[in-house]
């Protein structure tokens, strides 16, 4: 497999983006953690609060990268996005949706330092401003990401394979 640079944030895998992220939000030290959290349950069909100390970093670049893939994500869609199986013992498992409390005050703490902004379509939400897409694709480029051969071009299989050689060559 070959290393390649991306250049959005839809280039990078999911988990990696997530993780890079969050380090970002934690060092940059401009997302206020609030004196709650770590008191809640992020749904009720948790038993526990997360085990994570940074889980609230996490959620908040999960939910950037989401809002910069889908604008005009709000609240209500965030906790569906984020909700999950409701088990009650023997009875059937329901959809049940996530907290919103902590979904809010993320948004809001995003909005503070200029990722997002209120998007105003037909039925509101939150999109993503110029600054924040430059600063969410400039954590994306700096992700390293392995590609399949398949997806290589032919020019660039034969570069690779003269770099072998030449490595080979060296030894």
């Amino acid at each position: 497999m070959a290393t390649m640079a991306p250049k959005t944030v839809k280039d990078v895998a999911p988990d990696v983006f997530v993780k890079a992220y969050a380090a970002h939000l934690k060092n940059q030290d401009k997302f206020q953690l609030p004196t709650w959290v770590d008191l809640i349950k992020t749904a009720k069909h948790k038993e526990l609060a997360p085990y994570d100390p940074d889980w609230m970093y996490t959620r908040a670049a999960a939910i950037a990268r989401k809002v910069y893939c889908t604008q005009g994500l709000g609240v209500g869609q965030l906790r569906k996005v984020f909700g999950g199986a409701y088990r009650k013992g023997h009875h059937k498992e329901h959809f049940s949706h996530s907290a919103g409390g902590h979904l809010r005050y993320i948004l809001q703490q995003l909005e503070k330092m200029g990722i997002l902004e209120k998007y105003e379509g037909a039925k509101g939400g939150r999109k993503i401003t110029p600054a924040g897409q430059r600063d969410l694709d400039l954590i994306a480029q700096r992700c390293a990401v392995e590609v399949p051969a398949i997806f290589l071009s032919a020019n660039a299989e034969a570069a690779e394979e003269e770099e072998d050689e030449e490595e080979e060559e060296e030894l």
